[in-house]
């Protein structure tokens, strides 16, 4: 068994308005790329700035003793 592909030709989303302003500038657009421009983003993508940043941490082991005891809360 093959798998079928099914089309349909409706179009999905608002339906364009002829004499638009929208449409009047895909147009303008449309015409500057089939002249030879260039369409670029309008305004700049920026970069992040990321600082590197080292830390060193020095573990300082303490002697425990076997001995210690819980004294409870001190009393003041």
């Amino acid at each position: 068994m093959s798998k079928v592909k099914t089309t349909t030709t409706a179009k999905r989303g608002r339906p364009t308005v002829e004499g638009s302003k929208r449409q009047a500038v895909l147009a303008m657009r449309a015409a500057k790329v089939a002249a030879g421009g260039e369409i670029k983003r309008g305004r700049p993508a920026g970069t992040k700035k990321v600082a590197e940043v080292t830390i060193e941490v020095k573990a300082k082991a303490t002697k425990v003793s076997k001995h210690l005891e819980f004294a409870g809360p001190a009393e003041a």
